[in-house]
């Protein structure tokens, strides 16, 4: 079995410039999802509502 990946089946080697667009693809993947967990972990996780605004009382509205 040494040298003979898969039942004698050879999988084709990617080109180097298609192995370098996956891993930037998907290190961007990953730095947007942790992003957003940083932005919206806390409502996701149900820890906080989305209508909390970190103790705004108002928009200026006149108090209507």
């Amino acid at each position: 079995m040494v040298g003979r990946p898969f039942g004698g089946y050879v999988p084709p080697r990617a080109a180097l410039g298609y192995r370098i667009l996956s891993k930037g693809l998907g290190a961007t993947m990953w730095f947007w999802m942790m992003y957003r967990i940083k932005e919206d972990g806390p409502v996701v996780f149900g820890l906080r509502h989305p209508w909390d605004h970190h103790g705004e009382h108002g928009h200026g509205d006149g108090g209507h």
